[in-house]
């Protein structure tokens, strides 16, 4: 399943681990290592070991050997423990402001969503497709909670507060000097078909797809082929209609689909466009086109505006979460990590709460 395999790529594979130790002819014997306490919590070398397999492995698929690899990630070892020191800042703020309270039906919509996607019927069935796929279920779950409650602190903790935080002045300045990059963008209106591979045989799927076309292009009703053949969940609903998108929302949705409809007059069909997921068929009901004419849009100012200054934000809030944390380094690692921190590990500067 192709599908569920590159979604898990992006998300970092880092899971919380406790100390091992068991006795034996009573004596204590640790299995792993503390190598930093962040708070009240511990990062762990197991945790750390994960994390460099993960990174290896996405290496190796891309093509280095699994020697290459394995020496690029070593070499990286006091980046990688300083940004998980990081992520677990981030997840104790997420904590702190509640975030992690909406992590758990986030999951869940997005196991709902790939299953409506994918046509599979029961969270079993899904668990097993994974699990044939070597996707660990629960690690899946994990990653994507995890990404959810730093999304969250990102966005309330500094996204958001740099979007309300411009002045009107400063946004009238910022239009003044860059009208250019404000101008009318060509806008489409759009209606598609889309063709799921999730169980079914892909050349199958690809013959449909030429034969729809071909039968819409030879006058069939569009609406009645999409409820017909369509396989979105609420296209009786819709009729196949997505509405209306600009031509940069529809990049960044996907650039396999902008040549396609580009090609295509208003009221034509495109050719079909294979994605992960299966293959999608668009009618251009609408074109209009770019003009030179600059429009004063004040949330797209904002954003613009914060997207400029966004990654020196969030590495000024990681400062910030850090120098108000009580941070311990192991030893062995400290002249790894400290030096990749913004300001100083002082491990012994502030005591964890209870």
């Amino acid at each position: 399943m192709r599908y569920i395999r590159s979604a898990i790529f992006p998300i970092a594979v880092l899971l919380v681990s406790g100390l091992t130790a068991f006795a034996q002819e009573s004596e204590l014997k640790v299995v792993d290592e503390v190598v930093a306490q962040v708070n009240d919590g511990v990062i762990t070398l197991s945790r750390i070991k994960r994390e460099m397999n993960t990174v290896a492995d996405a290496m190796v698929a891309e093509g280095k050997t699994r020697e290459q690899a394995t020496a690029e990630v070593q070499a990286k070892q006091g980046e990688l423990i300083a940004n998980i020191i990081n992520e677990e800042l981030i997840l104790q703020k997420g904590k702190e402001i509640g975030a992690d309270a909406d992590a758990d039906a986030f999951v869940n919509q997005r196991l709902s969503d790939i299953m409506k996607q994918q046509n599979i019927k029961s969270l079993d069935a899904l668990y097993e497709l994974m699990l044939r796929e070597k996707v660990d279920p629960q690690e899946f779950k994990e990653n994507l909670r995890r990404q959810y409650i730093k999304d969250a602190v990102f966005q309330r903790e500094v996204g958001g507060k740099v979007y309300w935080g411009w002045k009107a002045s400063e946004i009238k300045a910022y239009y003044e000097k860059h009208k250019d990059k404000f101008t009318k963008p060509e806008t489409l209106t759009l209606s598609e078909i889309f063709l799921s591979f999730a169980g079914r045989d892909e050349n199958a799927v690809r013959d449909k797809a030429k034969l729809l076309v071909q039968q819409l292009r030879g006058g069939a009703d569009f609406a009645k082929t999409a409820i017909d053949n369509s396989d979105r969940q609420d296209v009786r609903d819709t009729k196949g209609s997505v509405g209306t998108i600009t031509v940069p929302q529809l990049k960044q949705i996907s650039e396999k689909f902008v040549a396609p409809i580009a090609a295509t007059k208003v009221g034509g069909i495109s050719d079909p466009v294979e994605t992960v997921e299966g293959i999608e068929i668009f009618r251009v009901d609408d074109r209009k086109e770019a003009t030179k004419e600059s429009v004063f849009d004040e949330s797209e100012i904002r954003q613009a505006m914060t997207m400029e200054v966004m990654a020196d934000k969030r590495r000024e809030f990681l400062v910030t979460l850090r120098a108000e944390a009580y941070i311990k380094v192991n030893d062995t690692y400290r002249p790894l990590v400290s030096p990749l921190l913004s300001a100083e590990v002082k491990p012994d500067e502030k005591k964890p709460s209870n």
